[in-house]
């Protein structure tokens, strides 16, 4: 059995202050954060820049990935009351730019699309509005529910393909890599019909699960002819202890993710975060105000 690879020093992250900390457990009492959910190093770098992932219907997903720390179970109903909570939280935190995530819900008709509109519309009521970014599920492919996402005009659609088509398989196996890779293309295709409404599109995949550097280019290549416009690379970790989830591979140096920067950055992306800590939200906000001064 081969040894299990050392958690590097470029890894390491300051532990969140007990400020924040309680700031946060205060404001977001009754609400699911991705950023205490999924245990991100970055928790208090993007609050204090203004920046919340906000995980929405539930904390229960109907699909089991092997990468991801959410429980797999049989979710509640959704609470109608989750909007304005949001949007009241958001403003309390005086959050700038807002990203909002989900469990997926197969087990909805819209995949919960109207749901994610609702939750637009009450940040878009806020004084002054954050930026609003909105990281789906793949609906299962069913354009209809996506276009009630892309209606809302979320200022960045994002979809994240996780990984390499040939990884599928163990890491994301109720998923479809060309599944993903259409929802990306639809959501371009949707902002260029709405003209100056124009959505950027955004992706991001981990590294570390057992790909090789050839099998990254590659989907960068087609993210890219999907029209994605932004797109993040970052190290996965495995969550806790688990048996159940995938172990690290390898701990990619800091020096491949800048190699892969510089090529997305050379395909004519107009935004790449690429680095050991990077998440998907990861200076989220400042990602998208560079894109828009480009």
């Amino acid at each position: 059995m081969s040894e299990r690879p050392r958690k590097p020093r470029w890894l390491r992250v300051k532990a969140l202050d007990p400020k924040t900390r309680e700031l946060m457990s205060r404001t977001l009492a009754g609400l699911h954060t991705v950023c205490e959910e999924a245990n991100c190093p970055n928790i208090g770098e993007c609050f204090t820049r203004g920046t919340a992932t906000f995980m929405i219907m539930g904390d229960k997903c109907t699909r089991n990935c092997a990468f991801c720390m959410v429980e797999h179970g049989k979710p509640e109903p959704l609470d109608q009351g989750e909007p304005a909570r949001l949007a009241r939280a958001a403003a309390e935190l005086g959050l700038k730019h807002v990203v909002i995530t989900s469990v997926t819900r197969d087990d909805l008709p819209d995949g919960g699309a109207a749901h994610f509109v609702a939750c637009t519309e009450e940040l878009r009521r806020m004084e002054p509005a954050p930026s609003v970014e909105l990281l789906t599920p793949d609906f299962q492919g069913d354009p209809d529910a996506l276009n009630v996402v892309l209606a809302a005009h979320p200022d960045v659609f994002n979809h994240n393909v996780e990984t390499v088509p040939r990884l599928y398989p163990r890491v994301r196996p109720e998923a479809d890599y060309g599944r993903s890779v259409g929802v990306l293309a639809q959501a371009r295709s949707f902002a260029q019909s709405e003209g100056n409404r124009r959505t950027l599109v955004k992706s991001g995949l981990m590294v570390g699960l057992g790909e090789t550097f050839d099998e990254v280019i590659v989907v960068l290549g087609d993210l890219r002819g999907a029209g994605v416009d932004l797109v993040t690379i970052g190290q996965y970790l495995k969550p806790r202890s688990s048996g159940a989830h995938c172990d690290v591979a390898r701990y990619v140096e800091p020096a491949e993710f800048d190699a892969y920067s510089e090529i997305a950055r050379g395909m004519g992306f107009a935004g790449v975060a690429s680095g050991p800590l990077v998440r998907s939200s990861y200076r989220a906000g400042e990602q998208l105000e560079e894109t828009k001064r480009s």
